[in-house]
This record gives C-alpha cells, sequence and structure tokens, in this order.
C-alpha cells in the first residue's frame, strides 16, 4: 500500500515540477508532512505560535492524517532501534503497563 502512495506521489512531484519550472519561480508550498512535522516539533518544545502556525499551514484532517503518519513511522523506528515490538513500545512511550 505504502510502495502505491510513494509512486503516486513521485509521479505527481515530477509533474509539478515540471509545471512549476515552465513558470515563473514560486516558493514552495508546505505539504501535509512538512506540517505535522513542524507541528509535532513545535508541541514537544510547547511553542503555541509554532503550533499555530503549522495549522494553518494544510486543513484539520491533514494534519491529522499526517501527525498519525509520523506517529507510525516514529514507533517502526524506535523498536526497530530497540529491538522491541511496535506495540511494546507504543505502551512504553505512553507509560503503559507491557503487554
Amino acid at each position: 500500500m505504502f510502495d502505491a502512495i510513494r509512486r503516486y506521489a513521485t509521479k505527481f512531484h515530477s509533474t509539478s515540477a515540471q509545471v512549476k519550472s515552465a513558470g515563473r519561480p514560486s516558493r514552495r508550498t508546505p505539504n501535509l508532512f512538512d506540517a505535522a512535522a513542524a507541528y509535532v516539533v513545535a508541541r514537544a518544545e510547547d511553542d503555541q505560535d509554532g503550533m499555530d502556525e503549522a495549522s494553518a499551514w494544510v486543513s484539520p484532517e491533514a494534519l491529522s492524517f499526517g501527525v498519525s503518519e509520523l506517529a507510525c513511522r516514529a514507533v517502526v523506528a524506535l523498536a526497530r532501534e530497540r529491538s522491541m515490538s511496535p506495540r511494546a513500545v507504543a505502551h512504553d512511550l505512553l507509560g503503559l503497563p507491557a503487554v
């Protein structure tokens, strides 16, 4: 499933880059993953202005999806690093009892 999304995003990115290069130069608009990363970092640093700014870049639904995707990827990366299951890592991060 993620491969299909990645292929679509790559195809979309390459065609939009061609269209942008044909016109006048423009500033890159933050996508939902930019917004999610900025939002999570701002929240971790207790930066309300940063959270508000990142929230304005995309719709609330897109931001929610991006934050969820970031959380999933972080749990998987930590699980690999710690040689634990993703479930055990998630429980550990949330301070829940081990399963």
